[in-house]
């Protein structure tokens, strides 16, 4: 039987990457996005499989009755909770505003998406919830303390869930992709020599990630190769969390 995945933050970058991996592999995969041309465009690249859900994820309210939806067409087997914003700020100058918006959409959202995709896959024996973190939350990096708290959140919540959710057959893990290139990150390390320098010199790999590395790690998480695996937390990241 065709396995279903929900992928959110799917229509560009590492979400994107995952999803094509899960869709080349025969998983009917729910593309969710906020943009409906981006999202639709994805899903018509990556093929028959692909399913695009226009929907924001900042609209808490809304969440049961967008996985409700899905659930009505399948049952959920897979949640990659990929979805993620960032901002880059002096400390000092952060807002409460700016702090609570990236708390909001990283952290409360997959609160919320997780519980309602939890009680589908309870109903069917289980699944595989794969979170997204950050390097952020394996060690200190200056101006992006919202990003930080809310990663160093996710990883937390990947702990909570995997205990309480294994006696229902749900894993829950989590990929902590290191620095990899996608157009927001060349954009943000081409305009900062030093910090690109300073990223290369620590990983002892010596380069850059490709999205396919985040894919074929969540594929991993997300397929019965990793049946005995939950609760873990896997840098995808050249070394970089351990360089020196």
């Amino acid at each position: 039987m065709t396995k279903t995945a929900v992928v959110t933050g799917a229509n560009s970058g590492l979400g994107y990457a995952t999803a094509k991996k899960l869709c080349d592999n025969g998983i009917k995969t729910y593309i969710v996005g906020r943009n409906p041309e981006k999202t639709e465009n994805a899903c018509k690249e990556i093929g028959d499989l692909a399913i695009p859900v226009i929907f924001d994820l900042n609209n808490l309210e809304g969440i049961p009755g967008f996985i409700e939806n899905i659930a009505k067409e399948s049952p959920i087997d897979i949640l990659v909770n990929n979805a993620g914003i960032n901002m880059k700020k002096e400390f000092t100058e952060v807002t409460d505003e700016e702090f609570q918006s990236i708390i909001h959409t990283n952290v409360f959202s997959v609160f919320a998406v997780s519980r309602e995709v939890v009680k589908v896959m309870k109903g069917h024996g289980g699944g595989s919830i794969i979170n997204i973190s950050s390097m952020t939350s394996q060690y200190g990096i200056p101006k992006v303390i919202a990003y930080s708290a809310s990663k160093s959140a996710i990883e937390g919540m990947t702990r909570a869930m995997a205990v309480e959710l294994a006696q229902y057959g749900i894993r829950v893990n989590c990929v902590a992709p290191g620095f990899i290139k996608t157009k927001m990150s060349s954009k943000a390390l081409d305009n900062d020599p030093e910090r690109k320098n300073k990223v290369l010199g620590r990983t002892p790999m010596g380069k850059l990630g490709e999205p396919s590395d985040i894919a074929d790690a969540v594929f991993y998480y997300a397929t019965s190769e990793s049946k005995f695996t939950t609760g873990t937390i896997l840098p995808v990241d050249g070394g970089n969390s351990i360089g020196f």
